[in-house]
């Protein structure tokens, strides 16, 4: 961890959600016990298994920055063998499944570069969202691999993607809540310090995040990159908005105008009768 100054304990909303991927990947990049306990919960493993952590994307916290310049995922390499790729997403663009395997396919495809297929090391890409992926199965949280449709035989063990969806906590199994996943996604859905607070009482993994998200979001460099991303996302959801109520309006007036043309046409077709029985008339 660095040097960030400690303060007085804080209270009230947090101005700054931990939902915020600025602040997230600052977490896990200051703080490696975090960063572990995390994997530890979310690929079900005891913290003796975890041998190493490696950030590979890390970046200069509070430097200037765009969409264009920066990547708020996080890339890890553990134990020298296997590649993880962690997401914290809160809009929901409808193409989060196809986002999801892009990264995927991005990190697994440069493994082969002067080197064999089958070295490839495992890639792991493991999604956070605010938002239900899949209506007809809210599941709380969800790993897929590549299956034989029949008898479901693992194709290959390289390739996996795990979806955690903050807002169906309540959905968790026995197994999420014997890794403490759930407490996870309540940390991450924290609204105020107390919510915060109360949970570092309970586990000191999350006592460690309460303390550096606080030391970080007393940084002001710091905390101005992470309200500029906030903007970012607002802006993000504005547009996507935007565009559904215009392709929204464009779909109606279409409608609307096939509607007329079919009322014409049988207007048409009516006329066209009613001459034809004049004529024989």
């Amino acid at each position: 961890m660095n040097t960030l100054k400690t303060h007085k304990r804080h209270s009230g909303t947090l101005d700054i959600p931990m939902t915020n991927d600025y602040l997230f990947k600052a977490l896990l990049q200051e703080n490696n016990i975090v960063l572990r306990g995390l994997l530890c919960s979310l690929l079900h493993l005891n913290d003796s298994d975890i041998k190493s952590t490696e950030i590979t994307n890390s970046i200069i916290l509070g430097e200037d920055f765009t969409d264009k310049t920066i990547m708020l995922d996080v890339n890890i390499v553990m134990n020298n063998n296997t590649q993880i790729n962690l997401e914290m997403q809160v809009i929901d663009y409808g193409d989060w499944p196809e986002r999801s395997l892009f990264y995927l396919s991005r990190i697994f495809s440069k493994g082969e570069r002067g080197g064999l297929y089958k070295d490839i090391t495992p890639v792991h890409q493991i999604s956070i969202v605010n938002f239900t992926l899949f209506d007809d199965s809210p599941l709380f949280y969800a790993t897929y691999k590549m299956l034989e449709q029949k008898n479901h035989n693992l194709y290959s063990d390289k390739l996996a993607l795990s979806v955690l969806d903050l807002t169906k906590v309540n959905n968790a199994t026995d197994e999420d809540k014997t890794y403490g996943i759930d407490e996870w996604a309540r940390l991450f859905a924290s609204k105020t310090w107390e919510d915060l607070h109360m949970l570092a009482q309970e586990n000191s993994l999350f006592a460690e995040a309460t303390k550096t998200v606080q030391q970080l979001t007393d940084d002001d460099t710091i905390r101005e990159a992470c309200f500029r991303r906030d903007e970012q996302l607002a802006l993000e959801a504005y547009f996507k908005s935007t565009i559904a109520q215009q392709e929204a309006a464009l779909k109606q007036k279409d409608s609307e105008i096939a509607e007329k043309d079919s009322t014409i046409a049988e207007m048409s077709a009516e006329i066209a009768k009613l001459k034809a029985m004049l004529e024989s008339q």
